[in-house]
């Protein structure tokens, strides 16, 4: 039994932590380090080489194919059940969905190069209402959004507020 060498709460006494406390606290803190660290991303795909429903489908992917220097350390910053808007690029312009990270960054199967690597992602929803770039633009919120700001990106970071947001505005 360990004890703690501060007052209880009468503030009179040491007190004691029984085995099954520590566990309780080591896991409340866990807990609160996953929550309090969870990053929020955008991934780009054009709907006519993968789109949502494709993803809705297969259940999991790996998100390969990216070779910018930016966007990979994007995908190495992600951690399991971080959560990802999924963004059609080219045609329709908007955010379709969300995902979460599976999976944490690997090397990409698709190369032999070590430089590239890939991540596991799999479907949580599709939107209600998608929600346009020329929505983003406009809005007042919006508009410094990394996506609009920098939009050849194709793995950006999302701020917390920023996804809330979209998911307002999609109806979610």
């Amino acid at each position: 039994m360990l004890i703690f060498h501060s007052l209880n709460f009468n503030g009179d006494a040491p007190f004691e932590v029984t085995k099954n406390t520590q566990i309780f606290i080591r896991f409340a803190v866990y807990l609160w380090h996953k929550i309090s660290t969870m990053n929020y991303w955008l991934v780009k795909s054009e709907p006519f080489k993968y789109p949502f429903d494709q993803l809705l489908k297969d259940k999991k992917t790996f998100w390969d194919g990216v070779r910018n220097y930016q966007a990979r350390n994007n995908l190495r910053g992600m951690q399991k059940d971080d959560l990802v808007l999924f963004y059609h690029s080219n045609e329709g312009k908007e955010i379709v969905g969300i995902v979460k990270v599976l999976k944490e960054a690997y090397q990409d199967p698709t190369t032999d190069d070590t430089n590239w690597v890939v991540v596991d992602l799999g479907p949580v929803k599709k939107l209600k209402n998608p929600v346009t770039l020329e929505t983003m633009k406009a809005h007042p919120f919006l508009k410094d959004m990394q996506l609009v700001r920098q939009s050849r990106l194709s793995v950006i970071s999302v701020k917390e507020e920023e996804f809330d947001e979209v998911l307002r505005l999609a109806g979610e």
